[in-house]
């Protein structure tokens, strides 16, 4: 505890000046230099000053070691996900901030604080906190330095910039080993790693995170590295690997309460199962899906886009159009432009085959590029455009868009 800001601290609170609080315990001069940290003062003179001020030094040294134990406690909080438990720890820290900045734990809670605000989503203030942290960050200690980065990194996740995300884990895990090899740094590199469309790096970061997951037995955690895993063995046609994270989701969803996971769980298992050609089951996932969802959310628009695009592929085209024209409604309100764009594109096509490649090339393609969508989406339709073009003899045209897929 820096008992000298400390004092200076009270003082002044208190309304009381350097001549009436030193008087008979030390020199003003002394004081002064205590108060600036210029100077040690023994035991005896700290608890003299403390008395008189109405400050207890044992509690003062209480203190200490009360916001060093809930700095560990809200760290594993964090890692285990316990969102209630984790909002009850803060309260108690914020209680007790008036004292945070004269321990020597002020910068680790100013990390955790930015690690509180990214947890929560709050992406303004976590912001403004990480300028003040940038600030301060030559007086961090080396894990303090580790820490920031890495949150740093967690801040470009929730952005949506991922190659930024990525550089900082990449230099982190080389300059760090030892602290990187956790299980939330494993599981935010995998996250990184599915985002960017790189499958095999997300299923090896991931394999590593869940055993570390399992070992603590972090429940939460386990499940959301399953999710990420499930997508990936899914891109990768890994199927029986990802049928098996994706039921055990299921199972555990309900029993941990994480109902807010169920409808993504269910549209992915519905997404593996449009893949393995079990179109019945994947319509079944999606509709379950979607039953749990908000209308308004973005997700929605997701998962009632792919049952438009089953039912187009089955031929069933009244019920596809059903969904399309909903999507071309619903996306005016809320400005969702991709399942807009290919929803437009199927009700073209409805109606002009020749009309919809033109739309295909000049709207959607465009969009799906500068949007860097996953190569899945985009591997579609440079095929699409190919074949149309190989049919019309345009054999150029046909190999331009063969020669971006590879």
């Amino acid at each position: 505890m820096e008992f000298g800001p400390l004092i200076k601290f009270y003082r002044t609170q208190k309304g009381i000046t350097q001549k009436e609080l030193a008087a008979g315990i030390c020199s003003i001069p002394h004081l002064s230099k205590i108060e600036n940290n210029s100077k040690d003062a023994n035991k005896e003179t700290i608890s003299l000053l403390l008395e008189r001020l109405e400050v207890s030094f044992e509690e003062m040294e209480e203190k200490e070691e009360l916001i060093k134990s809930l700095l560990k406690d809200f760290g594993e909080k964090i890692n285990f996900y316990l969102r209630e438990e984790i909002e009850i720890t803060f309260k108690r820290l914020k209680e007790i901030e008036h004292v945070i900045p004269f321990s020597a734990h002020m910068y680790s809670y100013e990390l955790y604080k930015y690690r509180y605000l990214l947890f929560k989503g709050l992406l303004s203030e976590a912001e403004a906190q990480r300028d003040i942290l940038y600030k301060q960050k030559k007086n961090f200690s080396q894990h303090e330095r580790y820490l920031f980065r890495y949150y740093n990194a967690v801040f470009l996740i929730l952005k949506g910039q991922f190659k930024k995300a990525d550089v900082i884990f990449d230099e982190l895990f080389l300059e760090n080993n030892n602290e990187a090899v956790n299980g939330e740094f494993l599981y935010h590199w995998t996250f990184v790693k599915s985002s960017l469309d790189q499958p095999g790096h997300a299923i090896h970061f991931g394999r590593q995170a869940l055993q570390i997951f399992m070992n603590q037995h972090n429940f939460y955690r386990i499940l959301h590295t399953l999710m990420v895993l499930g997508i990936n063995y899914s891109r990768s046609s890994i199927y029986e690997e990802a049928q098996v994270c994706f039921n055990h989701l299921i199972r555990n969803a309900e029993l941990l309460k994480e109902e807010r996971m169920l409808p993504q769980i269910y549209h992915n298992m519905g997404y593996l199962q449009d893949r393995m050609n079990n179109v019945k089951d994947a319509l079944m996932y999606y509709e379950k899906s979607l039953s749990l969802q908000s209308i308004k959310n973005q997700h929605y628009f997701v998962t009632l886009y792919a049952i438009g695009e089953i039912y187009y592929n089955l031929n069933i085209m009244e019920r596809a159009k059903e969904c399309f024209l909903l999507i071309k409604s619903l996306s005016k309100e809320t400005g969702v432009k991709k399942q807009s764009l290919l929803s437009n594109f199927y009700l073209i096509h409805m109606e002009s085959p020749e009309k919809a490649m033109k739309f295909l090339e000049a709207k959607v393609i465009p969009y799906l590029e500068s949007a860097k969508e996953h190569k899945d989406d985009l591997t579609r339709y440079y095929k699409l455009l190919s074949e149309n073009y190989n049919q019309n003899g345009k054999y150029l045209e046909a190999v331009n868009y063969l020669s971006k897929i590879t």
